[in-house]
């Protein structure tokens, strides 16, 4: 199995969510049953990339995806330096709430590929709708030391996993003017 060349948003009748497997179960159960529910009620997004051909049953197995939901952030957990300069009331943040590659693709830098363009489409609605950073709830050690490569930063605990941000200013310096 190949991946084809761009991410488009989920499509249940067309994706087949129920073969994917990240190793992760609560990202595995993410997108075979809620991720669709969730773009219906319009509370987030979530992109995938698909696989270059179809199955014999004719859907099209997902090699990686991602979910991005708007959120906010209380200044109180930014590192102090940053917070000053900030409101009191809750700061605008981009989450991105998952991001997975299947096992087959695990160590081809595909999680880099993901990483990447939920960044750049997220710099896009910042056009848009503005966000102070992007922020990610890391599931394990490993993925808190891949966000970490990419210029992550660790900001506090929350919901008993470390949540780490990239602030939009550098976000800018890969994708602005």
């Amino acid at each position: 199995m190949s991946w084809s060349k761009e991410f488009v948003e989920l499509d249940k009748g067309i994706h087949d969510r129920a073969s994917f497997d990240c190793g992760e179960a609560e990202l595995n159960l993410f997108i075979q049953t809620q991720a669709a529910k969730h773009m219906q009620a319009g509370i987030s997004r979530t992109m995938v990339l698909p696989a270059s051909s179809p199955l014999p049953n004719q859907k099209i197995p997902v090699c990686a995806f991602y979910s991005i939901v708007p959120s906010s952030i209380c200044r109180d957990t930014l590192p102090k330096a940053l917070a000053k300069k900030l409101p009191r009331y809750p700061i605008p943040v981009f989450l991105i709430a998952q991001l997975a590659v299947h096992r087959e693709f695990h160590g081809e830098g595909l999680g880099k590929i993901c990483l990447i363009n939920a960044l750049k489409y997220l710099w896009e609605i910042n056009s848009h709708m503005r966000a102070y950073a992007i922020i990610v709830d890391c599931l394990t050690d490993s993925a808190e030391r891949f966000y970490a490569k990419y210029g992550f930063e660790v900001l506090c605990e929350h919901n008993g996993r470390v949540r780490m941000f990239l602030p939009m200013k550098t976000v800018a310096q890969l994708f602005g003017p």
